[in-house]
């Protein structure tokens, strides 16, 4: 949970975004803390890449009982099937797809000619409704969290991912409109709220040797291949519930 005690006796300037800082009141933090329930379960699933049973993965969410589920994306290789498996568990969750779950969008048309040529991409994300976060915000108020999606089909490194696919979903054509996105779905969440940043890839600046989290690692050579992008969008959460002043024009 991130702690803006550091941060509240200072005038805060971050690309584009800059302001005074407001003092929060003691029911907005403690102890330097978002407040949040006072005992959360959450369990993550991520890159399950087809290795998913049903039954048995079913029984080991309910044996583990979480409060919220978090699935990272990369179901597969544009595994309808299995997204629709996950979208009709009865559990409260929270999905971001992948780049493989966006595998064939190069074929990407637009076009809706029938059910079934539609583009898987679209499929899974009608299965998967409200509960994907891609570029929205999900708030829980039992939970006292906000679950902030990153860029839906993201792949990691610098180059902008299925640019004909978000362009024609999202309308998102660089990483500078992506970043918007996601800032202008966190601006708004409850102020008792944390947030939890949900993407498939993490941020650049987290090492580039192959066994670093984000690293490389089918390069001998290795490299930071976190998502350029992330870096950017996650600072400005963390900076947001700090700052009276938001500009939406922002530099990279």
């Amino acid at each position: 949970m991130f702690n803006g005690s550091t941060l509240l006796h200072a005038e805060t300037q971050f690309r584009g975004i800059t302001g005074p800082v407001r003092h929060p009141a003691p029911s907005k933090l403690a102890g330097g803390h978002f407040p949040m329930a006072s005992s959360v379960r959450i369990v993550v699933v991520g890159d399950v890449h087809d290795d998913w049973n049903l039954e048995e993965d079913r029984k080991a969410l309910q044996l583990l009982k979480p409060d919220l589920v978090l699935f990272t994306g990369d179901f597969g290789n544009e595994n309808v099937d299995l997204v629709r498996s996950i979208a009709d568990l009865e559990i409260t969750k929270a999905v971001i797809l992948g780049n493989h779950d966006a595998w064939n969008t190069q074929k990407f048309s637009g076009n809706v000619c029938c059910s079934i040529c539609r583009e898987k991409d679209a499929v899974q994300l009608e299965c998967l409704g409200d509960e994907h976060v891609g570029y929205r915000r999900m708030d829980l108020p039992t939970l006292k969290l906000s679950i902030v999606g990153g860029r839906p089909f993201s792949c990691g490194g610098r180059p902008l991912f299925r640019k004909q696919l978000l362009k024609a979903r999202y309308g998102v054509r660089d990483m500078d409109g992506s970043a918007e996105r996601i800032l202008q779905a966190a601006m708004g969440t409850p102020e008792d709220h944390s947030i939890i940043f949900l993407a498939h890839n993490g941020p650049t600046g987290l090492g580039a040797n192959v066994d670093d989290i984000c690293g490389r690692d089918w390069f001998i050579d290795g490299g930071d291949h976190g998502d350029p992008g992330n870096t950017y969008e996650l600072i400005s959460f963390l900076l947001m519930p700090l700052i009276h002043l938001y500009t939406p024009h922002l530099s990279r």
